[in-house]
């Protein structure tokens, strides 16, 4: 009869019997068919070529032995914590993954994990309280299932990013601080697996021939992979959280802009404006955008095109696009620019472009001046000035020979807010910028400041000193916002 499902994750044969697992101290692996010899928990196995480990050597010795041959993640574990460490390594070695991954319910799948594993501790005898037995049940189900010792911080919700420097090296950022963990894996070759675990889910590839690959995760996050022989010191990891459960509301209690302003945006949003959010990496543009579309009525049709998919619209007609590198062939990219020309053919209502990066450029910008308006997108600058200036840049990617006034007049024409957000010092993010084009004077785009955040210091405790003000400056699309519905109290650009 066939093995049940806790025989394959066992490794069992149908008689009962368990393979031998593959041997790590260089000796002859058992014959097929026979039982595997029992694992002594209080055996160290030491890999041919690993520096010795503080267990194994006898207390009158370990004086003797040079600290940098030792292992960093063995001198700061206790007794237990070595035991436990080996457990795990030879559990995840006796797992049947093969059989884990046709199982698609992640509850059951969790459960028969967490049942195999508890019969594996149980036969091993191992000397672990009830504590620890349940802690290494949940690094088993995390290794199999999820991102390996990195799960528990991508479930902790208060960590925007993980930044994964090599095996040894696990960096947070939480509220805007950066700081380094205890968390490791255990070599290359097990955080490589986990990499190729996350970009394989969403059809990408890492290897020698393609070593940087941009992914995602199922709640959106971003990934970011880079491998030797690229990355000299190990692979390196860098995920960032999409903060898509933060509503417009929830940035104004968080102090990233204030009433005033969420009321005008989201009356150029239902006023069918199109709005480009400028900032730098990590400024929170991607999770803007995505609140100031909650603001595009249900009744339209909205496509999206991104490099990696991370936006959550809560819009129920939304069609999303995904650009496509190239295969290992060189062949089959789909660019951004080739999605932008099909979404055209798609009767799309709005169109948000994730960010603008390239060539992609010129046909948003045609897009917004011939009927695709309301349109959203982001960039990355640092000023709306400088926003402009890269879209002139962009345009010449296009390989199109227009003058330097036909660019600036598509651009002036198609944009009409440039909302710039920053990252403060004290790792906050705020708009510090609403402005409005308003034309064209002579070969110079000309632009009129709304609102903005003046800063004024830095406190003592290193929280930056600032306000949001209004330039008492009416916007010239006033008049399109209330044919629009838009309700905007009359003293809401009020010098403030």
């Amino acid at each position: 009869m066939p093995p049940s499902l806790r025989d394959r994750l066992l490794g069992r044969s149908p008689n009962g019997s368990t393979p031998a697992s593959p041997p790590t101290d260089g000796t002859t692996p058992a014959a097929p068919g026979t039982a595997a010899a029992p694992i002594d928990s209080k055996v160290r196995v030491q890999t041919p070529g690993q520096p010795p480990s503080l267990a194994q050597v006898p207390p009158a010795e370990v004086s003797k032995i040079d600290p940098r041959s030792v292992r960093v993640a063995e001198v700061r574990m206790s007794a237990v914590d070595q035991l436990k460490l080996e457990l795990h390594k030879k559990l995840v070695e006796r797992l049947d993954l093969a059989a884990l991954e046709r199982i698609t319910d992640e509850a059951l799948l969790t459960t028969q994990i967490r049942n195999a594993v508890i019969e594996f501790i149980r036969a091993e005898q191992a000397p672990l309280s009830a504590n620890e037995r349940e802690e290494i049940v949940e690094q088993i189900i995390y290794e199999v299932t999820g991102l390996g010792p990195i799960e528990p911080l991508f479930r902790d919700h208060g960590i925007s990013d993980i930044l994964v420097n090599g095996p040894k090296d696990v960096y947070i950022e939480r509220r805007g601080k950066l700081s380094r963990t205890n968390i490791t894996f255990r070599d290359n070759a097990h955080l490589l697996t986990v990499i190729d675990r996350i970009v394989s889910r969403v059809g990408r590839r890492v290897d020698e021939s393609s070593p940087m690959v941009d992914a995602r995760l199922a709640d959106g996050s971003r990934v970011n992979a880079i491998i030797p022989p690229l990355a000299l010191d190990g692979p390196v990891l860098s995920i960032r959280r999409f903060g898509a459960e933060l509503t417009a509301q929830d940035l104004v209690a968080k102090g990233a802009m204030t009433d005033q302003m969420l009321t005008l945006l989201a009356g150029c949003v239902l006023a069918r404006l199109n709005i480009l959010i400028s900032g730098g990496t990590g400024s929170g543009k991607t999770t803007l955008l995505n609140a100031l579309s909650s603001f595009i009525p249900a009744a339209e049709r909205v496509v999206t095109i991104e490099d990696a998919a991370e936006l959550r619209l809560q819009q129920d007609h939304v069609v999303r696009l995904e650009t496509r590198p190239p295969n290992s062939e060189g062949r089959g990219e789909v660019m951004a620019r080739d999605l932008v020309k099909n979404a055209l053919r798609m009767r799309p209502d709005r169109i948000i472009l994730g960010e603008v990066r390239s060539a992609e450029a010129l046909d948003m910008l045609q897009a917004m001046n011939t009927g695709h308006e309301g349109s959203l997108a982001t960039i990355h600058a640092n000023t709306p000035r400088d926003a402009m200036a890269r879209l002139e840049t962009m345009i010449l990617f296009a390989g199109t020979n227009l003058p330097n006034r036909a660019t600036r007049e598509q651009i002036s024409s198609a944009i009409d807010v440039i909302v710039q957000v920053s990252r403060m010092a004290d790792g906050s993010r705020r708009i510090v910028s609403i402005t409005e084009l308003t034309g064209m004077e002579g070969e110079i785009i000309t632009m009129q400041e709304i609102f903005r955040y003046h800063r004024r210091g830095i406190a003592t405790d290193g929280t930056v000193i600032g306000g949001f003000e209004s330039t008492g400056v009416r916007p010239t699309f006033m008049e399109r916002l209330r044919l629009a519905g838009a309700e905007i109290p009359s003293d809401l650009f009020t010098l403030r």
